[in-house]
């Protein structure tokens, strides 16, 4: 509903009419919508098994493995929620508590992006801090959904796209 609807727009009263339950039942598992939210983004990260592939990416002795990994690291987590990275981006609360939450869970993603591109260290040609956010404009959802829902590539294709652009742009030839 959150992806349909909104993440402001869609309503505790919604989500138990939707499950077919009392809004108190909704309150009593979660407690809030920014509960909700983050056991979404929680099964997210679990499905898409998002900390143990940054691990096995990270650990990659190869540079050039490790570039090809973190890309397919970001398919991956793309490929399996989409729409929860499309919520995350785009949720608005006044809330401080929900803004607090949601600049926590795209700072982990970030990190994550980060940590891949200092770990080249000296592959880098380019500064760190460049290469980091050329990584991070490759990974906005907007480009993964451009690409694989609009322009019909595959999850293998995007993942090889990603790494080959960073190959030729952030590590020495």
């Amino acid at each position: 509903m959150f992806a349909a609807h909104g993440y402001a727009t869609t309503s505790i009263d919604a989500i138990a009419q939707s499950a077919g339950v009392a809004q108190r039942t909704v309150y009593a598992a979660f407690g809030s919508k920014r509960e909700i939210l983050s056991a979404i983004c929680e099964a997210w990260l679990a499905r898409a098994r998002a900390r143990e592939a940054a691990a096995e990416v990270l650990a990659e002795p190869d540079p050039l493995a490790r570039l090809r990994g973190a890309g397919a690291w970001l398919a991956d987590l793309y490929g399996a929620g989409l729409d929860v990275a499309i919520v995350l981006e785009s949720a608005s609360d006044e809330s401080p508590e929900t803004q607090q939450l949601l600049r926590a869970k795209l700072a982990g993603r970030d990190r994550v992006m980060n940590d891949f591109i200092r770990s080249l260290g000296p592959a880098l040609a380019v500064p760190t801090a460049e290469a980091q956010a050329l990584f991070r404009a490759l990974a906005a959802p907007g480009v993964y959904r451009e690409l694989v829902e609009h322009a019909g590539w595959g999850r293998d294709r995007f993942a090889a796209w990603v790494a080959e652009t960073l190959e030729r742009t952030i590590l020495h030839a």
